[in-house]
């Protein structure tokens, strides 16, 4: 595999375009947005999405469909509400070569996983997931990092790792598709409750305890959807909990401070270009958790603060008031 399409050309697309040119490959874009397209080719920064870094001049942008006819596997980077519309368009081009979908996020209207939208569309789809602890600029800059890729078809994983990984995107294999898509999900509404606890002054150790509670919530999730234990345990689970949890980088995290200092999710949602997935993620948890009747009291609570208008402290004083349970559980 030697060409790559990325449909999509927001931060993360452009910064998985850049490493992965950066190895040698052959890069196609494609982008909603004409003018993303002209920055990209042209002044080879996506000044829209990831400003101020410098992109390798072999990155190509297109805003034509066909021109992403003929890559080897293709890369799925729209926001995760979005991803449905977009294997749509674009499913005669992807019924016939493996794709990865970059989204993290759980479909609102269904309640379903972003590979079992995928199937829907294209019942026969190899398609596979990317799930891991990343910022953007990070690795559009060439730092270090790590992900999942899981695939249910193994020769088709093995490809597309050598593909795509490098020394500095290290990418690890797995078949379990729904854990790696539960952690990505998960961790974005935990983030958000990490972060009003943040912005609210409540301490370290009181957003450490939501954080490892969240943990739990994601465990027992996984376990109701068939996921590998261990799938948590790697990049697309612990790891991208712990960085998405408490870093000012991290959309969510951040959203979740300025909810906590006070500000209205309107006023902070219209500052922001970029999706803070847990949003929209945090309504459908709440469908999942409630068609596989798991208990998620955290996601549930972040889920009320967000779409039900239940202030902050009726919702502090119903997490604390919860009784004591045993540790696994």
């Amino acid at each position: 595999m030697t060409k790559i399409g990325i449909i999509g050309a927001g931060a993360w697309g452009t910064a998985l375009a850049q490493s992965i040119v950066n190895s040698g490959r052959d890069v196609t874009m494609w982008a909603r947005e004409v003018e993303v397209v002209e920055s990209i080719n042209q002044q080879h920064e996506n000044s829209l999405y990831l400003k101020n870094i410098r992109l390798n001049e072999m990155i190509k942008a297109t805003h034509n469909v066909h021109d992403m006819e003929g890559c080897d596997v293709y890369l799925i980077s729209t926001p995760a509400q979005h991803v449905r519309k977009t294997i749509e368009e674009m499913k005669e081009i992807l019924a016939t070569k493996p794709f990865i979908i970059c989204a993290k996020g759980i479909e609102i209207e269904t309640g379903d996983l972003l590979s079992d939208v995928a199937k829907q569309i294209i019942p026969n789809a190899n398609v596979g997931i990317i799930s891991g602890p990343t910022f953007a600029g990070e690795i559009a800059r060439g730092l270090p990092c790590a992900v999942t890729l899981a695939i249910e078809d193994k020769e088709s994983g093995e490809e597309i790792v050598a593909a795509i990984g490098s020394r500095t995107l290290r990418t690890y294999l797995t078949d379990d598709l729904s854990g790696a898509q539960i952690g990505g999900a998960v961790k974005n509404v935990i983030a958000i409750g990490s972060g009003v606890i943040q912005g609210r002054g409540m301490g370290e150790s009181a957003r450490c305890a939501l954080v490892t509670r969240g943990l739990t919530e994601m465990g027992r999730l996984s376990k109701a959807l068939g996921a590998k234990k261990n799938t948590l345990m790697g990049m697309c689970g612990v790891g991208d909990l712990i960085l998405t949890c408490s870093s000012m980088q991290s959309r969510n995290f951040s959203l979740g401070v300025a909810l906590g200092e006070g500000k209205s999710l309107e006023d902070i949602m219209a500052e922001r270009i970029t999706v803070s997935e847990g949003v929209h993620t945090a309504k459908a948890l709440r469908l999942m958790a409630k068609n596989n009747a798991v208990d998620m009291p955290i996601s549930r609570a972040v889920y009320e603060f967000l779409h039900e208008g239940i202030s902050l402290d009726e919702i502090i004083e119903k997490v604390l008031d919860r009784p004591l349970r045993r540790e696994s559980l």
